[in-house]
């Protein structure tokens, strides 16, 4: 079991639309490009278990890195989540989940965490988790951005 240290928890951010529309920016995988500064690719069927193939920017930098993991959960308006899963040439392994919470029918709220797993999660939190903590504040904030200019243009 993972300790609370290796954990990274976004901010927590309030969203003027309803949980739908968040889902459907988090889903549109197609334009991650258009909105989100943190994972500007990302490629996967949305099915259980499916690879999930991103380039994740390092906070401060153009540069991207890529990553890939394994979708494990999709639930509508509520969750959506991805793991990092050890494999012989890279024992590494996290779960990233991504949390909506209707607060009303019009407004909603989000965070996202990921944890830290594996025999090198010491490691990784003390090599990565800082810039990891950065991008997902920034991705909440744009994605409560385009969020609401989403509903916005509809309403």
């Amino acid at each position: 079991m993972a300790k609370a240290a290796n954990i990274v928890t976004s901010h927590k951010v309030e969203i003027n639309a309803p949980a739908r529309v968040v889902w459907e920016v988090l889903i549109d995988l197609d334009r991650y490009h258009e909105w989100n500064s943190f994972c500007p690719s990302i490629i996967c069927s949305l099915q259980l278990d499916a690879p999930v193939h991103m380039q994740v920017r390092i906070p401060g930098t153009d540069g991207t890195v890529p990553v890939n993991e394994y979708l494990v959960a999709c639930e509508p308006e509520r969750l959506l989540s991805w793991e990092q899963r050890p494999v012989p040439e890279n024992m590494d392994a996290a779960r990233r989940d991504q949390y909506i919470e209707a607060l009303d029918a019009n407004r909603c709220s989000y965070f996202t965490t990921d944890i830290f797993l594996g025999l090198n999660q010491d490691t990784i939190m003390r090599e990565h988790g800082a810039w990891v903590k950065v991008g997902f504040d920034q991705m909440a904030l744009d994605l409560k951005r385009r969020a609401e200019e989403l509903h916005a243009s509809r309403t």
